[in-house]
């Protein structure tokens, strides 16, 4: 489990990652050259260069904003290439505003090969 918990932390550390260098290269240690991300409504990010700009707009929107931290809500499941747990956008007040089924599929190098993104509690509407 110690393997499958790092893999988590650096997930969910790159989504935090102020610094756009670090940011790339983190992407680069967690997936793989040809990894894709697929999100509801057919979105999909793939290679590293999608990701990076992906994860991003993902960072300036919600992280950078101040608005949120990405956490885990600590719920991580392995049955061998195949790692889920839930992602959430977490306020500085510690409350969930949003949350999604995270499901990675691992090449056998152990980068993501394919990372499914399942919405279970949308944004709340402003």
């Amino acid at each position: 489990m110690t393997e499958t918990a790092d893999i988590i932390d650096r997930y969910v550390a790159v989504w935090n990652e102020p610094d756009p260098a670090a940011r790339r290269a983190a992407i680069a240690t967690i997936w793989a050259p040809g990894g894709v991300e697929f999100l509801e409504a057919g979105t999909q990010y793939r290679g590293h260069e999608e990701l990076a700009d992906r994860v991003t707009r993902a960072y300036e929107a919600f992280v950078g904003s101040g608005k949120y931290d990405v956490t885990s809500a600590g719920d991580v499941a392995r049955h061998d290439d195949i790692i889920t747990f839930t992602a959430q956008l977490t306020t500085p007040a510690g409350e969930t505003d949003w949350a999604a089924r995270v499901f990675l599929l691992l090449s056998p190098d152990g980068l993501i090969r394919e990372d499914y993104h399942l919405t279970v509690k949308p944004l709340p509407q402003t």
